[in-house]
């Protein structure tokens, strides 16, 4: 093996990495992988993977990402929420993850988002219901939906990686 070519096999093992890093931060990360994919197998002429595994793996994330959105709608959905508590939930989620990025080294990230929707929405179904304990499904329902659409969609990542480097290194 090349230099040069032990570098792009880094760099590809590397963006398959981020692709699975960056599903901890809800975004979609198996499209990364199954796009990195993609392109290492254009540019060894499908020599370690073949279309067989591109298929796969493109199955995977759309499940995956299926799985993703419905947990979303479904967290929310569920119980009676406002409108303006899941918007407040997206902006509490979007400012309090812009806020705490700096901290914890990226896990300021996904902290204040939690925290950030947790606040929002919780605000928001206190002034509307003006009870506690009500308003609390709201923004628990939430982080749960939130919590095992994140371990769904990074054991689908994991498992697409793993199938990447079994054909890789085989």
């Amino acid at each position: 093996m090349t230099p040069l070519e032990t570098a792009g096999l880094s760099l590809f093992i590397l963006v398959l990495f981020l692709g699975l890093f960056a599903t901890v931060f809800s975004f979609p990360g198996t499209v990364i992988i199954v796009a990195a994919v993609v392109l290492y197998s254009v540019l060894t002429g499908f020599e370690k993977i073949g279309l067989l595994i591109i298929l796969i793996l493109l199955i995977l994330s759309i499940l995956a990402e299926a799985i993703d959105f419905a947990l979303g709608m479904a967290g929310a959905a569920r119980i009676d929420s406002s409108r303006r508590a899941v918007s407040a939930a997206v902006a509490g989620g979007c400012a309090g993850a812009v806020i705490m990025t700096p901290f914890l080294l990226g896990l300021g990230t996904l902290l204040g988002m939690f925290f950030g929707g947790l606040i929002g929405s919780l605000s928001v179904e206190l002034i509307r219901q003006r009870n506690m304990k009500p308003s609390l499904r709201l923004p628990f329902a939430s982080i749960l939906s939130r919590v095992f659409a994140i371990v769904v969609k990074g054991g689908a990542a994991t498992s697409m990686i793993i199938i990447v480097m079994l054909n890789i290194y085989s």
